[in-house]
């Protein structure tokens, strides 16, 4: 049996126990799509379908990422989740492939992006608590910074990477702003 990588990062919104309860319903929803992993839309579709009629004021985004090693391609696709990040070559390219949060409407599409992969392609997957920090300028860490931070640092190891991402995003905000929601960087190297 072949077993693929496949990694879902999700996030609820608020904070404390109702957001701790949607997560673990998220985590054990997981396991019961397990079986179309390598769909992402069709992942994507059940865990929806199952966090459908959640409380209205605690929406979940995720990403999904499937890697075929066997025939050298990923699959990704998201609800309502920060874009998927493809490091390639010393190019960085944004992969957007998007459908609603889950838990606003009971059937939705989630289009799927495939993408060829090769050895050293380096894919980024996170959460809005990576981009959201606010400078004493009020300015958001965004989009921007956060590519340059992953340009500047491609020679680092997935470990060392998050973790200078990780130190960047502390000295972009001032010690006196406590961070205000929770940060999921996942770093994967196609070897």
């Amino acid at each position: 049996m072949v077993s693929f990588p496949l990694i879902l990062v999700a996030d609820v919104s608020g904070h404390g126990v109702p957001a701790a309860l949607i997560a673990a319903m998220t985590n054990v929803a997981m396991q019961s799509v397990v079986s179309c992993a390598h769909d992402p839309r069709a992942v994507l579709l059940g865990l929806n379908r199952i966090l459908f009629g959640q409380p209205r004021d605690q929406f979940v985004t995720a990403a999904y990422l499937f890697i075929d090693t066997q025939n050298y391609k990923a699959r990704y696709s998201a609800a309502g989740h920060p874009p998927l990040l493809l490091s390639r070559a010393g190019k960085l390219q944004r992969i957007e492939s998007n459908g609603l949060v889950f838990g606003v409407m009971p059937e939705t599409d989630y289009p799927i992006h495939d993408m060829p992969i090769s050895p050293r392609d380096r894919f980024l997957l996170y959460t809005d608590g990576v981009i959201e920090p606010q400078n004493a300028r009020g300015e958001s860490f965004g989009d921007r910074k956060l590519d340059q931070v992953v340009r500047k640092n491609q020679s680092y190891s997935p470990s060392e990477l998050a973790d200078q991402v990780l130190s960047e995003i502390r000295l972009w905000q001032p010690a006196s702003m406590a961070q205000q929601d929770d940060i999921t960087l996942i770093v994967i190297d196609v070897t």
